[in-house]
């Protein structure tokens, strides 16, 4: 597998809002300085690029695998964000995603990652 800052950075460039993408890059460097950068090219540059998955189905896997953490509604509301504004998914299939989540995960959990939607998209 390719590694690639290039395409790493192109992709979030593409798929975060600046803001968002320096918080994230600030919280991972303030204590290991050039941790964001693995992320970058290890994971966007790299994971990411990978073929047999379209970014809406890493997107789902993303969600699912957050959702079951836990603890992860920054994370969580940023991925259900890119699903919908780039990666083609509807509100209505992230609401689905949770729900068929719900016998896995549990009620509290699917709560909470419906609360993430809610601040995803505000009164949208």
């Amino acid at each position: 597998m390719e590694l690639s800052m290039e395409k790493g950075n192109q992709f979030v460039e593409e798929t975060q809002s600046p803001e968002g993408a320096a918080a994230w890059k600030q919280q991972l460097d303030e204590f290991a300085p050039g941790a964001s950068d693995w992320v970058v090219g290890a994971v966007f540059g790299g994971t990411y690029q990978r073929e047999g998955l379209q970014l809406r189905d890493r997107q789902m896997l993303n969600m699912a695998a957050l959702a079951a953490m836990g603890g992860t509604e920054p994370q969580l509301t940023g991925h259900i964000k890119t699903a919908v504004d780039v990666a083609s998914m509807t509100k209505e299939e992230v609401a689905e995603c949770f729900v068929h989540l719900m016998p896995y995960i549990g009620v509290p959990k699917t709560l909470a990652a419906m609360r993430c939607m809610k601040a995803a998209f505000g009164d949208q």
